[in-house]
Order: structure tokens, then sequence, then C-alpha cells
């Protein structure tokens, strides 16, 4: 079980001070490896990653405001928590919500209330009617408190909280909005029976998997790859639709570090996209070991991880609406599943999914996910 951090005097005053400038902007991204220092479970994101989500730099800016909080009682700081409204959700989904992310605090309801009552207070001035999170500028960007599975390393790509996060949420008034279910699968050294329909579904409905030759032809699905999870996750939770720019971003972010033989892409007749798997090597050991930065040293572990590990991550998967129940998804988890055996991978660390996405829950069907990881984003009206 994860370890608690020390608990603070309640009764000193706590502020909550807007962040200016680079260097409020470091201590509220460094904030967190102080609070964490002692939990083995917690896995910092990369530092340059942060900086571009939380500074000017982050195209989401285009459609989102922020503003960024530091908590501080008596000089130190003691939380901190990013506002957030996407106007772009908000006109989608015909709300007036201003969402709570990056939000981290010591074991004190004093300093997670006034962190949260900052967030309420700045969403008001903008015509907020409720309050939700935690959960970032878009679906890119790491969202939902943990609430089970404390005891298990936490993935990369996902927020990792004590315990007690929640409990003070809950003691403020907020309530379930949606949760997400982590699972784990252990991969079989030989194919499950699904795949024996991958040679009916190539013929009936004209689909195959396409095979990359290098990075640019990588890059090239790449870009398909996010169109097409625009109109897959568009009915989903909160989502918005990621604009070129970002899509640009993420392409050069991601397609270099991309293996191959773990991403499936699959393509119709007209070498259309139609869907996509991407999984990659579990970096979390070596990301905490690096304490999230790449230089000047932190790359080696990473880079020793993505090349020898028995554990992957499924990051993302999206199949276009017409193209569901088609089969696609057998052909790309057969193709993964081959390259797993071949590289000697026993086990695949399943992505976030929205508890009541029925669809995404039962494609795993055969494999008996089991249990990992729960996450939530809560809720209150204003």
């Amino acid at each position: 079980m994860c370890c608690q951090t020390n608990v603070y005097e309640p009764m000193k005053t706590v502020e909550t001070i807007p962040v200016r400038g680079r260097r409020m902007l470091k201590a509220f991204i460094r904030f967190p490896f102080d609070l964490f220092k002692d939990c083995p479970q917690w896995v910092p994101a990369f530092e340059d990653d942060e900086m571009k989500s939380l500074s000017d730099e982050n195209p989401s800016l285009a459609f989102c405001e922020r503003e960024l909080y530091l908590a501080r009682r008596d000089g130190k700081i003691v939380g901190r928590v990013a506002a957030i409204i996407n106007h772009k959700a908000n006109d989608k989904w015909g709300e007036k919500t201003v969402r709570f992310g990056w939000i981290d605090f010591i074991e004190d309801f004093d300093v997670a209330k006034a962190l949260v009552d900052a967030v309420v207070a700045w969403g008001r001035e903008r015509g907020a009617t409720k309050v939700k999170g935690p959960l970032g500028f878009t679906d890119m960007d790491r969202e939902g408190l943990l609430v089970e599975g404390f005891e298990h390393d936490s993935p990369f790509t996902v927020i990792y909280n004590f315990p007690y996060y929640g409990e003070y949420l809950e003691r403020m008034g907020f309530r379930k909005d949606v949760d997400w279910t982590q699972r784990y699968i252990d991969l079989p050294d030989t194919l499950p029976p699904m795949f024996q329909y991958a040679d009916l579904v190539e013929k009936r409905y004209g689909l195959h998997i396409w095979r990359g030759k290098n990075i640019r032809e990588m890059a090239k699905r790449g870009r398909e790859m996010f169109h097409v999870l625009n109109d897959a996750f568009a009915p989903l939770y909160e989502y918005s639709k990621l604009t070129e720019e970002q899509i640009d971003g993420y392409v050069k972010q991601y397609v270099p570090i991309m293996n191959k033989d773990l991403v499936a892409f699959c393509v119709n007749e007209e070498d259309k996209l139609v869907g996509f798997t991407v999984t990659m090597p579990s970096i979390s050991r070596a990301v905490r070991k690096a304490k999230g930065r790449l230089f000047p040293f932190g790359f080696i572990p990473i880079l020793r991880s993505l090349r020898h590990n028995d554990t992957i991550e499924a990051l993302l998967i999206g199949v276009l609406p017409e193209y569901q129940g088609k089969g696609a998804n057998v052909l790309m988890f057969k193709y993964i599943h081959e390259n797993c055996i071949r590289l000697g991978i026993k086990r695949m660390l399943l992505n976030p999914q929205l508890e009541e996405n029925y669809k995404v829950q039962s494609l795993f069907g055969e494999y008996d996910p089991k249990p990992f990881q729960r996450r939530r984003s809560y809720v209150m009206e204003l």
C-alpha cells in the first residue's frame, strides 16, 4: 500500500495564489515530487511535457481558458490545482462547466477545500454552474481520480493520488459522475480462438493490417489515427475534437517512439484508416528512476524499458463508427498478440475504459481481463 504524507497543522491560514511566471510554474510542476517522495507507486509526468501543457504553448488554449493556483501555508507550498474551461466541450454538451485538474495536496482538508474554492470562484466569475474533475484540457491529458488499486504501480499515462483525495472531495459535496475501469490481461503463448475469424473479416469487409516501413509513413498514418480518434471518441464523456494544431503536436511527440510491431493500423480496400490500436512497453519504473526528466541521463533507463520489457500498455484503441462490430479489432489484436509472442511480452495493461462503454469493455472477453485500477470523475453543482 502507498504511504501517506505527513499531516500538517490545520490551524494555520492557507492562501491560494495564481501562478505567474516560469519560476512559479516550475514550482507547480515539481510539487508532486515532494508530496510523493516516499510513495513507490507514483510515477511523474515528463517535466518538459508538463511545461508545454500548462504554459501558453498549449494549443488547447485556442478554445480553453485556464488558471493555475498554488496553495501555501507559512510560505511552504502545500497544494496545487488547475482551473480549466473547455468552451468547445461545454458547447457540445450544453454545459457551463469549470474543470479542475492537476490537483494535488497534503493530507489536510483545509488545503484541499482552499484549492477547490479557488477553482469554483474562478469558474463562477465566468458563468460556470458546475465543477467537474479531475479532467484536463482534452482527453489526451491525465484524467480521473484513483479510487481503487492504490497498491499497484501507476501506469505512466494516468493519475496517481493518495486515498484521502477522494474522501475530501466527497466531504465537500462532490459525487461520482463517471468511472473508468482499468484491467490487465496475461497474454498466452498461443492465440485465442477468436482469431480464427480473421480471414473471414478480411474477405467480407475488405480490411487488412497496414504495415509501415519507416517513421515518415508512420507519421502519415499517425495523423489519420487522430482523425479516426475524433470520430470514434465523439460520443464519449466530455470529449471535444482535437484541432489540427493539436494533432500536429501529438504526431511529433508520439510517432517517433512508436514500435511498429506494437501498433496496429487497420485499413479498408481504399487504403483508408478505419481503426487503430496503440500499445507500447511499460516505462513507469524507468520514468520514476529518471525523475521525470529525459536529460542528461534519464533517457537511458527509458530506452532500456522500450527495448527490453515483458509488459506493454494499451494506450489508445479506436474504430470508425461505421466499422464498429465488423471485426477490425480482431485483425488488430491478432497482429499485436503475434508480435507479443515473438517479442516475449507476457502481459498487457489495458487503457482506462469508461465503465458504461460496453462495446469496449467486451472486446477483450476471451482474454479474461483482471481488475487493476478504477478512476473517477467527480461533479458538484454550483
